[in-house]
């Protein structure tokens, strides 16, 4: 099976048509954000302030690049553990956050939230950040500099490639995929 080109920010029947197991190539606009972002981003809210950018329709990339190499957008840009990211996730998805990338399972809450409100959760490979790399091709900080390696960045991509995890039906890959090693199949 061959991956799917996607444009982010993402249309609301582009990401109703994925299914767990998919491979995707994203083009387009991605907003990093790690634990620090996500404590300011439902801090302003809680606030009653806006968030450093328009979180509707968009993919926020669970990582924390390192400083980028002359000649080169941006460093090593491997995901981190998503699971940090779920207590904060669901106000986001309130306000129409479409996807997020990252590594690792999400809570069962998280899965019933992203169903509810229509997003998907989407895994890039672990240990694999200077190839991920290569396929930024922009990036520059737009909140929290302070923040360092977490700061939140736009960063534009070409065929960044992603696997579906979670799709908008509840569907979850990685448990399909232990059931099938439970069963012994593959």
């Amino acid at each position: 099976m061959s991956a799917l080109r996607l444009r982010s920010p993402f249309s609301a029947a582009a990401v109703a048509s994925l299914r767990a197991g998919q491979e995707v190539l994203i083009d387009g606009v991605l907003y990093t954000a790690r634990d620090a972002a996500h404590r300011r981003f439902v801090a302003a809210l809680d606030a009653g302030q806006p968030l450093p950018f328009d979180i509707r329709g968009q993919t926020l990339y669970y990582v924390g690049p390192s400083p980028a190499p002359p000649g080169r957008a941006s460093g090593a840009a491997g995901p981190t553990t998503s699971g940090r990211m779920d207590i904060y996730t669901p106000r986001l998805l309130e306000l129409g956050l479409r996807a997020m990338i990252g590594k690792g399972g999400r809570s069962k809450e998280l899965r019933e939230a992203m169903v509810k409100h229509k997003a998907v959760y989407l895994a890039a490979i672990g240990g694999a950040g200077a190839l991920l790399a290569l396929a930024i091709k922009r990036a520059e900080v737009v909140a929290y500099p302070e923040l360092g390696p977490e700061a939140v960045r736009r960063l534009e991509v070409e065929g960044f490639p992603a696997l579906v995890i979670n799709d908008t039906h509840g569907a979850d890959w990685y448990e399909e995929g232990r059931g099938r090693w439970r069963r012994g199949g593959g």
